[in-house]
């Protein structure tokens, strides 16, 4: 009978023609060389080109991988040995080897050495140790050397064909050959050793279409293999089978029996003709080389010829020898899980024929050995010759006196007691036999179950298995297909049943016969059954056993390797791969057992067996359970305290839970125990569980829940001491404790967050947090930090700062304390309240002249009046582009029953001892008094723009820059501290402008306690307010910058008691200063005006932000120019600072429109708003800049002098 060989097509490549082929020892690759210069890597498995070289423009004869350097050798006709890394594709090396073509190339198996022929008729050995170094040179051959092979169980040998018709057979280090082999009458083209241990043969192949086989220790030719019609370009001894492939100008490879010499098949894959073979040791695959492109073919089966009885006795087969090795010498030495096992090999003998598959008896006393068309049953022991006989199949029954054959296609025998018993023809045909319980035959149809005793149909069934697995017992079957396999039981009752009546009997058997427990989809390679267990190796190569309709991972494989048996008594379970080696892993029989009783709903076996089991297996048997739907058993069987943990969450059994979180300490498991305790509405439990996983976050979100203020509060303290301040920012935040907010953000160095949030809920910190942010900032950028503007210096950048001062003390006052949730409906919601509107008739409860904490460290010398009737108001400035933000203030004093008069100015001139001064908060305010900023606009806008004009000295100090300015006394003032662009008054001592009395006089001034200011702002007042005495109009004070623009706020203030209280100061120093000497400007006010924030660069931002001394101010003023043209309308080309210096038309007109306007200031305070609202006057500051400001007619200092 023929060798029976599946061949199968693996992989199909068209290109130019294929010289030579490689495979990779380990990966899917296969590399070729093509006639066209180019060397081409194929992924089998993929069938996808992986790699590409372009070596030259001339054919590649040879390649060959060097796996262990990552290397792929290429020779040309070019004479050019290249050497490439197939990883990086970067070019090792690049050496001339020959002065002809190259042939050849073979790499010894160990040493650094290649060896190349060449149609020089030489040989040459290099060594890529030695930089590809040429060792040694071989002479001998007469015509172009076509190939050298090392011998493999030689590899100091080698031996070479030529065309000089002979075989030569070298060794390294000697400059002459061996021996010579002659028999060919023409050119040979190839050679290839033998790889098999009993017999030194060589193999050749030559032009004259012959193929010999030698025998290079007898120098004989053993075999001579007649066929091909042409010449005869490759051969090979496969690797791993008992075939010789050899290759032909023909178009065909045919396959040869090696122990027979028995032409087996013959290939034609019409791709013209065949130029190398190359086999894969360890594999069945063969690479063909053809004029047309390649193709790899995969013979046979890789599944080794193994078996194992059930004492641990294995047998296999390498080639034709039998060996044996028994796993009971291991004795009590541990193994290890996947480690192979150190077995001693007894060699029994040759075999007659070519093992393809070996299979133990049942019992174990016998071994049968199929191959080559043929069987041999054997005894386990001696391996003696029991039976034998032609056969395609054999398959063993349950009973071990029982096993069937298969002849041809459709006939089938059953042999007892080696006797043939019977034999019969299956209706169906007969394409493969399965052994087992029943006996199966598979047909182009389906499966189909015979009787073994009777030979009567079972039952057919409609699927085609690869496999039949039957348990000890006969009560389970596994078909293993294709795709998937599927688990039956059968039940013999009712079969037997059905024979004895001959009822339900149909042409496809019994329909009762079978019961489908379940499919899994997988692929099964090897398969036992362990009692209900059904264990498996897949094609994914994992180690997995089936129960009760679950699959459980015994272990993941890093090969494929094929089940051999389980042995009870070592409780491991038993592998082995092609290469013979042998693993274990451990599997519990009493875990089985146990599991088999559960699936059977024994319970009493089960319990029986349970204390069996290992503590540490429990695990698994309680994942068993689970899976089962047995939680409550499991949780009580498991040792695990994740997994008890995880099934006491489960089942609710939160006491169990508690106690397993105690022990295990894990934050993860307070959580989910916390979690399960709050949907079961266990809040004690969940507050314990939240605190011991420091879980801040759900420990917020259940005290707020609850609305447990204690809780909120304990919390707050607890996470800011841990260092979780968000929790501890929020709940503060919660309760109302925005002090603890603020001092949490600036001990965590959140100075900007703190910096908003004063300015939003504590106003009275904004400057201390300010100070720190800038002082902090200042450490990275110094620019940037100078570019943050402080409350206490820019009081025009912060509006209504005073209202929520005020608005902030009411609040303190107002709040109540903690609430509870009862009384959220009595509340009213924050979005429907108006603080400040609340604040408005609000006065403090404290002493108004003990201002707070806060605002003391704001300004240390503020002074609050006890009656404020008039207050002041910031207003901020926006610039169009790159304004200088000047701090502006906006004064309303009354001056005559008729008219209250309000003076706003623009100070260009900044004290050094008050451009720092903090002493720009309030400390009380009437809420009659305070006025909307909407209502209040600085006048100061105009003077921006124009030349600097001179005012008395007094004037400058109501103007004075200071970001909040309050009023207050003060005794030091110092005559260049007042200097102002206005006439100097005459003053004889430059450093007290005030005296004792004025200051007293000043305290009883009703002033605005909006503000806080120094005693200079009484004085000034003072002055002016006898500059613009209505009994002096040619004073040349300029009437429109007392424009009445708080007018709306007299219908509750009482301007008349305040103007006498400022003309009792009048007269305290009287002026007869001349008008001013430079043009002055004419200020309307505009409530609605406001400019565009500035866009300059940071380092202009604090240029503008830092206070100026007046000295500098002054000398800044001497050069300065005036500002550029403003942006919009006729209106402001009529601003004065728009205009040259020098023009006066202009300031007398605005002077003129002033006075009269002063004199109508009776009219209802609503209709001058109206008015005001009404006027439209673009300031353009986009250009503005304090050293802009001409002065240069201007002597401040010799104004004051003179006077």
């Amino acid at each position: 009978m023929p060798l029976r060989l599946e061949i199968q097509r693996r992989l199909t490549a068209r290109s130019e023609r294929v010289k030579s082929a490689d495979l990779h020892p380990t990966e899917p690759w296969m590399v070729l060389s093509l006639y066209t210069g180019a060397v081409v890597v194929w992924n089998h498995e993929t069938q996808a080109i992986v790699k590409s070289f372009e070596l030259c423009d001339l054919p590649v004869r040879v390649t060959k991988f060097v796996a262990r350097k990552h290397w792929i050798i290429a020779g040309a006709d070019d004479m050019q040995i290249r050497v490439f890394n197939y990883n990086t594709l970067d070019k090792v090396c690049m050496f001339e080897a020959h002065c002809d073509y190259i042939r050849s190339v073979a790499v010894h198996p160990t040493q650094p050495f290649v060896l190349t022929s060449s149609d020089d008729m030489l040989i040459k050995l290099w060594d890529w140790d030695r930089k590809w170094t040429c060792c040694q040179v071989f002479e001998g051959h007469a015509h172009y050397i076509m190939q050298v092979v090392f011998n493999p169980k030689d590899n100091n040998q080698f031996a070479s064909a030529s065309l000089d018709r002979t075989i030569k057979v070298w060794q390294l280090g000697s400059k002459t050959p061996n021996f010579t082999l002659e028999g060919h009458e023409k050119g040979v083209n190839c050679i290839d050793y033998y790889r098999g241990g009993d017999k030194p043969y060589l193999i050749s192949g030559a032009d004259d279409h012959l193929v010999k086989i030698w025998d290079y220790q007898n120098k004989t030719c053993v075999q001579t293999l007649e066929g091909h019609a042409q010449n005869v370009t490759c051969v090979c001894f496969h690797p791993e089978l008992p075939v010789i492939l050899t290759g032909s100008e023909d178009g065909t490879v045919r396959v040869w029996h090696s122990n027979t010499y028995r032409l087996e098949n013959t290939l034609n894959y019409g791709m013209e003709r065949v130029w190398c073979i190359c086999g894969q040791h360890g594999f069945n695959n063969v690479a063909l080389g053809y004029d047309e492109g390649s193709i790899l073919i995969k013979l046979g089966r890789e599944e080794p010829a193994m078996s194992m009885d059930s004492g641990g006795k294995i047998i296999w087969a390498r080639h034709s020898e039998v060996q044996q090795a028994n796993l009971k010498v291991l004795g009590e030495a541990e193994i290890q899980d996947g480690e192979k096992l150190p077995l001693g090999v007894k060699d029994m003998g040759s075999c007659e024929v070519y093992p393809q598959t070996i299979q133990h008896s049942p019992n174990g006393r016998f071994v049968v050995v199929c191959g080559d068309g043929e069987y041999i049953i054997y005894t386990a022991m001696a391996l003696r010759n029991k039976s034998f006989g032609s056969a395609q199949e054999f398959v063993w029954a349950h009973d071990s006196s029982q096993y069937a054959i298969k002849e041809g296609n459709s006939v089938v025998k059953i042999f007892k007691n080696f006797k043939e018993k019977k034999t019969f023809k299956p209706g169906f045909g007969a394409d493969c036999i399965f052994g087992g319980f029943l006996l199966g035959v598979r047909s182009n149809s389906g499966l189909a179950f015979f009787h073994w005793e009777t030979s009567d149909l079972i039952r057919r069934v409609e699927i085609l298995p690869k496999h039949i697995f039957w348990s000890d017992s006969g009560e389970l079957v596994c078909i293993a297909t294709e795709e998937s396999f599927f688990v039956l039981r059968y039940l013999m009752e009712r079969v037997t049943t059905a024979q004895e009546s001959r009822e339900m009997l149909t042409e496809d058997g019994i329909e009762d016969a079978f019961e489908v427990l379940g499919e899994v989809q997988e692929v099964v390679k090897t398969g036992l059954w362990v009692g209900d267990c059904f264990i498996y190796t897949s094609s994914i190569n994992r180690l997995n056993y089936y129960v009760g309709g679950e699959i459980i991972t015994i272990a993941h494989l890093d090969r494929t390797m094929y089940l051999l048996g389980y042995i009870p008594k070592d409780d491991r379970l038993y592998l082995g791969d092609k290469e013979l080696n042998i693993i274990s892993y451990s599997l519990l029989l009493s875990v089985l057992e146990y599991e088999t009783a559960v699936m059977r709903k024994d319970f009493n076996t089960a319990d029986r067996v349970l204390p069996t089991i290992p503590l540490e297996q429990r695990t698994r048997v309680a994942h068993f359970l689970e899976k089962q739907g047995f939680r409550q058993q499991a949780l009580a069987v498991s040792t695990d305290p994740d997994h008890k943990f995880e099934l006491a969450l489960q089942l609710g059994e939160l006491n169990t839970a508690h106690e397993l979180a105690l022990e295990a300490e894990s934050e993860h498991k307070w959580k989910q125990l916390a979690e399960a305790a709050t949907t079961r509405c266990q809040f004690s439990l969940a507050q314990e569980c939240l605190h011991q996983a420091q879980d801040y976050g759900g420990l917020l979100l259940l005290a707020t829940a609850s609305g447990s203020a204690e809780m909120v509060g304990k919390l707050a303290e607890g996470a800011e001491k841990d260092g979780k301040t968000n929790v501890a920012f929020l709940t503060y935040f919660m309760q109302g404790r925005t002090d603890k907010c603020l001092e949490l953000l600036i001990k965590t160095d959140r100075l900007p967050e703190a910096a908003f949030l004063a300015r939003t809920y504590m106003p009275s910190h904004v400057s201390r947090v300010v100070k720190l942010w800038k002082e902090n900032l200042s450490k990275v950028n110094q620019k940037a930090a100078d570019a943050l503007a402080d409350p206490s210096q820019y009081s025009n950048l912060f509006p209504g700062l005073q209202q929520t001062l005020l608005a902030e003390q009411y609040l303190k006052e107002a709040h109540v304390g903690v609430r509870p949730a009862a009384e959220y409906p009595l509340v009213t919601p924050n979005e429907d309240r108006d603080v400040l509107e609340e604040s408005k008739g609000f006065i403090p409860k404290r002493d108004s002249a003990e201002p707070e904490e806060a605002v003391d460290s704001m300004s240390e010398s503020c002074v609050a009046p006890s009656e404020p009737e008039v207050m002041e108001q910031v207003f901020p400035i926006k610039h169009d582009s790159c304004a200088d933000p000047i701090p502006l203030t906006e004064k309303t004093i009354g001056q005559t029953e008729e008219a209250p008069l309000t003076v706003p100015e623009i100070e260009k001139h900044v004290e050094p001892n008050r451009a720092h001064s903090p002493c720009h908060l309030m400390e009380d305010v009437k809420s009659e008094n305070i006025l909307k900023a909407e209502t209040l606009v600085s006048a100061e806008e105009r003077l921006i723009q124009e030349p600097c004009a001179e005012v008395p000295a007094t004037e400058a100090d109501i103007i004075q820059s200071s970001p909040v300015e309050d009023v207050g006394s003060s005794d030091e003032l110092t005559v260049e501290e007042n200097a102002s662009a206005a006439e100097a008054q005459p003053v004889s001592e430059p450093e007290n402008i005030l005296s004792e009395e004025n200051a007293a006089q000043t305290a009883d001034m009703l002033i605005s306690t909006d503000l806080k200011a120094d005693a200079r702002i009484t004085s000034e007042s003072a002055a002016l307010e006898e500059t613009f005495s209505p009994d002096q109009p040619e004073t040349g004070i300029i009437p429109s910058q007392v424009s009445p623009v708080v007018a709306a706020a007299t219908d509750e203030t009482p301007v008349v008691k305040q103007a006498a209280s400022v003309e009792e100061l009048i007269s305290l120093e009287p002026t007869e200063s001349p008008l001013l000497d430079v043009p002055s400007v004419a200020v309307q006010a505009f409530p609605d005006l406001s400019l565009d924030p500035p866009h300059k660069s940071d380092e202009d931002a604090a240029a503008v932000l830092k206070p100026v001394p007046v000295r500098e101010f002054e000398q800044e003023e001497e050069t300065a120019e005036p500002p550029a043209e403003t942006v919009d309308g006729p209106e402001v080309a009529n601003v004065p600072g728009a205009e040259p210096e020098g023009s006066e038309a202009p300031v007398e007109r605005n002077v003129a429109e002033l006075e009269a306007g002063s004199e109508g200031s009776e009219e209802p305070a609503e209709d001058l708003e109206e008015a005001m609202n009404n006027e439209d006057l673009d300031l353009d500051l986009d250009s503005f800049d304090l050293e802009d400001i001409d002065t240069s007619d201007v002597n401040l200092e010799e104004n004051l002098l003179s006077e």
